[in-house]
């Protein structure tokens, strides 16, 4: 199950959309594809993919063809 969620604590006040779940080995293919998709910077961190700014509608729609996906927070 790969959950994308929203934070912004540690940041400097910058938003930062987070999905996590995903298989390591599939973790740098999808962030290179998410952060093409969504036209935003991103890095891969700890086990999970940092995309820029509140991304999660759109990397919603893109996984959910591949993967179960849910919202996580509020």
């Amino acid at each position: 199950m790969v959950r994308v969620s929203r934070e912004k604590a540690g940041r400097k006040g910058k938003t930062v959309t987070v999905v996590t779940g995903l298989p390591a080995s599939q973790l740098r293919p999808v962030a290179k594809e998410l952060k093409r998709a969504c036209g935003v910077g991103g890095s891969v961190k700890e086990g999970a993919i940092e995309l820029q700014g509140d991304q999660r509608d759109a990397v919603i729609e893109l996984l959910g063809e591949r993967y179960e996906v849910v919202r996580a927070g509020g």
